[in-house]
């Protein structure tokens, strides 16, 4: 491992010590309601918050946030506004012993002309997991991708393991971005849950046959998205949520951003930094997509570059573990059980398995289940490798049962809403205007997509909804060259990327002036796929003390592919507290337990 820098890892005074001051409005009443409150509840439980915001159900809890007897007899935390900062915070947990606060602000629904505007908004939901030791302006902003992701979400479920990564010095601050998850409005394309339900299906099973149905279906369906969200239908992209996070780091009195973002994140933060390379002091990118691409006309294809690398590598890897591997006994060489599980999947293409649990719960495992999510999603995270084996092991002898009741419901990456769809064709160039083809047109270019990767289908349907799109523009962003920063971008990427390839890092790294790429020698989607303490400290340098990698830097993977993840995890003792120890198992957790959302 490189050499320690500990100045993210200061243990001075606690919490209480470092507290900002808050207005001097604030009376002693208020001062004391909020030590009653925490002398009252041990754990300050998230769900009462996120009732109140009517989010409940929509982010999933940790399971040891439960609520503390007695509740009801505590009034309400009071909010809490600190020096230099306009946010109302509200205590809404903790996490690792480490506060959580949640607030929002108002943000225009045009950032780039305030006539467009007029009086309507849109609700930015905020949420900040505080350090022991950073000071008023250190707030690291986080995106964990989609688009689509909760930023909530994220803190909640992985906010321990990053904040281990991240160190003391720096607060986390993550968001849902305008149209997506508690954000109000909310993208969508249907009124309720109920008309999704009913009219968002349709066939679409064979690329060919099913083309006249798909491109019939989409008129429709992007008419509903323009009528169902109105004026603030187009103003739901990249481009609007970056001017969003100068707002938020306004609130929060701090005058440069500070940013890490993961998959789609990249987009996110690339756009910020050529919008506002005069505030992007500290830009991680992490699991690069193509700026040029994602805001262009052409279908990106680049994306899947290195997906069936990452597939091919899934076997390899299964063989170098040997019994660690359920798949190895299946044949002698990564070849034959590659071959075996595609023959078993052209099987399930014409005859799909039935699994019945009870009278409520039955269903089919098909191709798509096996390959478009369970595989799929599986490629994602390498730490997983070793379960998704076994599922598929188990298939291939006869039992059905394991894979459905684990990919049965829902695609594989958790998301829902329309989101994804609105900010991916807000930001490119769509409609009749960029795509003037007709159907047939159209249908060659799925194919050829769907031929640029044995995964390549699963985003056909984006190609029509490209064509038909038809939403005014709410932004004239085009990414750029030569952009120079106040600090050079740091960028992440494994070698093997499913869906953010090696070669899109390239292409940012070469339009940020002095930026610089940290190569992780092994496969996933992004660098917190895999465990690597060499990574790590390249975030810490960067982070506080703005020191970039050497030109050419590339990261060893410390963990073993195939390992069970008790084993995995016995590899660093439960009890050992050395920094290497703490930072290799909130690495460990986050390989295995990030939930990415959907594709990018």
């Amino acid at each position: 491992m490189d050499e320690k820098h500990d100045s993210g890892l200061l243990m001075g005074p606690s919490y209480l010590d470092q507290a900002p001051q808050k207005h001097k409005q604030a009376s002693l009443g208020q001062r004391l309601g909020l030590a009653f409150y925490f002398l009252c509840v041990s754990y300050i439980l998230c769900s009462v918050f996120y009732r109140s915001l009517g989010l409940f159900g929509i982010i999933g809890l940790p399971d040891h946030v439960g609520e503390p007897a007695g509740l009801a007899a505590c009034d309400a935390p009071p909010f809490v506004t600190y020096e230099g900062e306009t946010i109302q915070w509200q205590p809404c947990g903790e996490i690792n012993e480490h506060p959580l606060e949640c607030g929002s602000i108002d943000v225009p629904m045009d950032q780039f002309n305030d006539s467009n505007s007029g009086d309507k908004t849109f609700n930015i939901p905020l949420i900040r997991l505080r350090a022991f030791n950073a000071t008023q302006g250190k707030n690291l902003l986080l995106n964990p991708g989609g688009p689509g992701g909760s930023g909530i979400g994220l803190v909640h479920r992985r906010g321990k393991q990053l904040s281990t990564i991240v160190g003391e010095g720096y607060h986390l601050v993550s968001f849902d971005p305008r149209g997506i998850a508690a954000s109000t409005p909310k993208a969508s394309c249907y009124p309720d849950s109920d008309v999704r339900q009913r009219l968002s299906r349709v066939r679409s099973k064979d690329l060919v046959a099913d083309s006249p149905e798909v491109f019939s279906w989409t008129s429709n369906f992007v008419r509903a998205c323009a009528d169902t969200m109105g004026d603030h239908g187009p103003y739901i992209n990249t481009p609007q949520t970056a001017a969003d996070m100068n707002s938020i780091l306004d609130a929060l009195g701090q005058e440069q951003m500070a940013y890490w973002g993961f998959s789609y994140g990249t987009i996110l933060g690339q756009t910020y930094a050529s919008l506002f390379p005069e505030r992007s002091e500290r830009v991680i990118i992490d699991g690069v997509a193509n700026n040029f691409d994602w805001f262009g006309t052409s279908i990106d294809q680049e994306m899947w570059t290195d997906t069936d690398n990452v597939f091919d590598g899934f076997f390899d890897k299964c063989i170098e573990a040997g019994d660690n591997c359920a798949l190895a006994g299946f044949a002698d060489t990564k070849e034959e059980i590659k071959n075996q599980v595609l023959a078993f999947g052209k099987a399930l293409q014409e005859q799909p398995v039935n699994v019945y649990i009870n009278s409520s719960y039955y269903g089919l495992v098909d191709y798509e289940m096996l390959f478009n999510k369970a595989i799929f999603s599986a490629l994602y995270k390498p730490a997983n490798w070793n379960e998704v084996a076994k599922l598929i092991a188990s298939l291939m002898k006869g039992n059905a049962t394991d894979l459905f009741l684990q990919y049965g419901d829902g695609d594989g990456f958790g998301i829902e809403g329309e989101g994804q769809q609105f900010v991916l064709l807000n930001d490119a160039q769509t409609g009749p205007e960029h795509w003037p083809q007709d159907r047939q047109a159209i249908l060659n270019a799925t194919v050829l997509l769907a031929e640029s990767s044995i995964f390549g289908i699963t985003e056909a349907p984006a190609v029509y909804q490209k064509q038909k799109w038809n939403l005014a523009p709410g932004h004239h962003f085009k990414p750029g060259h030569a952009i120079e920063t106040v600090g050079p971008l740091l960028i992440l990427s494994t070698t093997y990327d499913p869906v953010c390839p090696l070669k899109s890092a390239r292409v940012a790294n070469e339009a940020f002036k002095d930026s610089r790429l940290v190569e992780v020698l092994g496969y996933g989607h992004c660098s917190i796929s895999v465990v690597s303490g060499c990574l790590a400290q390249h975030v810490r340098n960067f982070l506080y003390e703005g020191v970039l990698p050497p030109p050419g830097a590339q990261c060893e993977v410390d963990a073993p592919y195939f390992l069970p993840p008790d084993e995995q995890i016995l590899l660093v003792a439960e009890d050992d507290d050395s920094e290497e120890g703490r930072l290799y198992r909130a690495q460990l957790e986050l390989a295995q337990e990030m939930e990415w959302p959907r594709r990018w």
